[in-house]
């Protein structure tokens, strides 16, 4: 390769294209190669140019093959050398490169516009959703860290958004759902009991979720409020409701909370909230206060043990003290269901708990069932209320 084909030219070429209007197209791109090289680059170091620029340029660069291979959840770059790929089984190293920080800080800053969203010194971390193009069927979400606040350089993380599809027969196959468990859940589901899902980050909540909500009676009418549109149960009549951040001028969001309480005019037999983050678990504990059985959600925690506390932080944004946020739960939620990646990575139904009070009024979760453990003494706590909706 010629001394022509530079990093000076790279940049030049990059200056016109930033300039442009519309989308650069390889035949822009060539052309703005050509101008700002005098015409004097030969046709090897004329293609070559044109694939880095348009790795760089279109997609998300030198992540876009791996957003795209099946199987992939998360896509992390830690540094121009360092990238990482989670396939369901933890994190991987790839040999997937970038040329320096300034290339990783570039693709941050194109992604971060694509998803309609500020990214710069100024305000140097961004979240936000990508359109899907060769990853998940919903899209990419995206979050970025720009240096120096990422002390070692930009930090990208991707998360492949796919839709959560996987019904009964598919978690059991896996492994996910041992049969004590699942013919259990399908009585919580049929009885109607309010539950929520609990996990961390990637540990299958959703999944586990959508494949309830498959199980629910066929003449249900399900409501889902959703920050990303993820559920997808294999259920006749589902509505689905999907928040929207603002824009850039800091206008037109739609938040969880605003869905939630439009949910309650709109006839639902059961309230679903995706993920509960923040003050919308207020108005879905009214909810399942006021005549809406069966409700459920996801929440992001490590244990069972931590839902009460977690929801105690959440029911404050929303102006719920802590002994009204214990009061509400006690009387709106039933069950709990905990899953979690065992030691090789997969996904797995780790416990089902029941919810009970203390002497002063405090939740306490329980554990009725779990993996490797069957029955626990709650598990006759939870065949009671069973026996009661069974019975009414």
């Amino acid at each position: 390769m010629s001394a022509l084909f530079s990093t000076d030219l790279l940049d030049r070429v990059r200056e016109r294209l930033a300039t442009a209007d519309g989308d650069p197209t390889p035949a822009t791109v060539a052309a703005a190669i050509r101008s700002e090289s005098g015409g004097v680059l030969g046709d090897t170091d004329l293609l070559a140019a044109l694939r880095v620029l348009q790795t760089e340029l279109t997609g998300a660069g030198p992540l876009e093959a791996l957003l795209a291979q099946p199987g992939v959840t998360d896509v992390l770059v830690t540094a121009p050398d360092a990238v990482w790929v989670d396939r369901g089984a933890g994190l991987e190293r790839v040999d997937v490169t970038f040329a320096d920080e300034a290339a990783v800080r570039r693709l941050a800053q194109r992604l971060a516009l694509s998803a309609g969203r500020r990214l710069d010194d100024a305000q140097p971390w961004v979240d936000g959703r990508l359109p899907a193009a060769g990853g998940g069927d919903l899209g990419v979400r995206l979050h970025a860290v720009l240096a120096p606040v990422a002390q070692a350089g930009t930090c990208l993380s991707l998360r492949v958004l796919r839709q959560a599809t996987q019904g009964f027969d598919d978690l059991a196959a896996s492994g996910a759902l041992p049969g004590d468990a699942r013919s259990l859940l399908e009585r919580i589901v049929r009885a109607r009991l309010a539950f929520l899902v609990t996990g961390g980050t990637g540990a299958g909540k959703t999944t586990m979720l959508a494949a309830l909500l498959g199980r629910v009676d066929p003449g249900e009418r399900i409501v889902c409020v959703e920050d990303a549109a993820e559920l997808a149960p294999a259920h006749p009549h589902v509505v689905r409701l999907v928040a929207r951040v603002a824009n850039v001028e800091g206008v037109g969001a739609v938040t969880v909370r605003d869905l939630v309480r439009q949910s309650l005019r709109m006839r639902p037999d059961r309230i679903v909230v995706g993920e509960v983050r923040g003050a919308e678990v207020v108005d879905l504990l009214t909810a399942l206060n006021t005549g809406h059985d069966g409700g459920a959600g996801t929440v992001h925690a490590n244990s069972p043990r931590e839902l009460p506390a977690r929801l105690e932080a959440l029911a404050a944004l929303g102006g719920l003290d802590r002994a009204a946020l214990h009061s509400q739960l006690a009387a709106a939620v039933q069950v709990v269901l905990h899953v979690e990646r065992d030691t090789s990575g997969r996904r797995r139904l780790a416990e089902i708990a029941v919810l009970r009070r203390d002497p002063a009024g405090t939740v306490e979760v329980v554990p009725a069932w779990t993996f490797g453990g069957g029955v626990h003494a709650a598990g006759k706590v939870l065949q009671d209320m069973l026996l009661r909706r069974d019975e009414s």
